[in-house]
């Protein structure tokens, strides 16, 4: 479905002069942060929605030729910086009139409610009640922007609330609901079955700042391979759904040892899978897991996140070694999914991952 960022024009992109009338070009100036902020929001796959109850910006008459009014010369303005609105709705009622155009009535958004748009995911932009209003009436989310929040902590609210994924696998073997937020909002649970799988993916959650909700009901009794592989997979698609498009992340990630241990993960997520694994152990087990399905985790992972990992450990104490694994992927993990909020450059000179 599609989604949609509905923002408030007066007040929120440009800013309002004490007679709140934005009538010449010398009263237009960017609420600061603005230009970079709606820049920030392209490419995310939202519509990007003006909605206003004020006219005002350039219906005087100006006679004189090329003479551009507010309204136009901001968006050129924008449109100079890359941003393009899909659509730009005005009521152009009176104020004292209260009809169902103006905010926080939804009479100007009638496309936007047959059903074709995830409004719940979607959101309302606005400095004033009743845009927040609006997000309500809509079963959007709402943001105000003031002193208290401003365009990089809305953009990042925005940009945080995509990189989440959940995923859900049920086979005759296994069944899996794994919840991921790459950004770390929300408690984490894990119970995978395997108690010490359950102990590295701690792991992840603490080292990688990730927040991870996992279930798994496994066929234990025939043997633990199912719910290990089966775990690497949803962990890997989640991986690829919570990065979308990989806009403004590191992409590559850590060395760190770990007593008598010292592991080495680096990673790719540049749209390829590959492992290398060089790590030996000498136990056929640590504590419930068999030593075999650490690579056979990393391999389903890599996979199914279209990654790259080149995986190297060394040490004495077996579970020293796989837990130093497990903590130099989570680092390499938090270090190549970190983003930069107002980036929306590709790390790639392709131009696609």
């Amino acid at each position: 479905m599609k989604k949609a960022i509905f923002i408030d024009r007066d007040g929120t992109i440009i800013a309002e002069p004490a007679d709140e009338q934005v009538d010449s070009l010398e009263k237009l100036s960017f609420v600061p942060g603005a230009i970079g902020g709606l820049r920030a929001l392209t490419g995310l796959g939202f519509e990007l929605v003006m909605v206003t109850n004020q006219d005002g910006l350039g219906t005087p008459s100006f006679p004189e030729k090329d003479f551009l009014p507010p309204h136009e010369k901001m968006l050129q303005t924008l449109a100079g910086e890359g941003v393009v609105f899909d659509d730009i709705l005005i009521d152009r009622s009176f104020p004292h009139e209260n009809l169902p155009t103006r905010k926080p009535g939804t009479g100007m958004l009638g496309k936007y409610l047959d059903g074709s748009y995830d409004l719940g995911a979607s959101f309302v932009i606005g400095d004033r009640e009743t845009d927040l209003q609006l997000a309500a009436a809509l079963g959007a989310k709402g943001i105000l922007i003031g002193a208290k929040k401003g365009w990089a902590a809305a953009v990042e609210q925005i940009r945080s609330s995509e990189r989440h994924a959940t995923v859900v696998r049920k086979t005759r073997e296994t069944d899996i609901t794994l919840e991921l937020d790459l950004d770390g909002k929300g408690a984490s649970q894990v119970d995978s079955g395997v108690k010490f799988l359950d102990h590295m993916l701690d792991q992840l959650v603490h080292h990688g700042g990730i927040s991870l909700q996992l279930s798994c009901k496994g066929d234990l009794e025939v043997d633990e391979h199912h719910s290990i592989e089966d775990i690497a997979i949803c962990l890997g698609e989640a991986l690829k759904q919570a990065l979308g498009d990989k806009r403004g992340i590191e992409r590559y990630g850590f060395s760190l040892p770990m007593d008598e241990s010292r592991a080495t993960v680096l990673l790719d997520f540049g749209g390829r899978a590959e492992l290398v694994w060089d790590v030996n152990f000498t136990r056929e087990y640590v504590g419930d897991m068999p030593t075999e399905m650490f690579k056979h985790f990393f391999k389903s992972l890599s996979v199914a996140a279209a990654c790259n990992l080149y995986i190297e450990a060394r040490g004495e104490n077996n579970h020293h070694i796989a837990e130093a694994v497990f903590k130099a992927f989570a680092r390499a993990l938090k270090q190549a999914v970190r983003r930069d909020i107002f980036s929306y450059e590709l790390p790639s000179s392709k131009g696609s991952l």
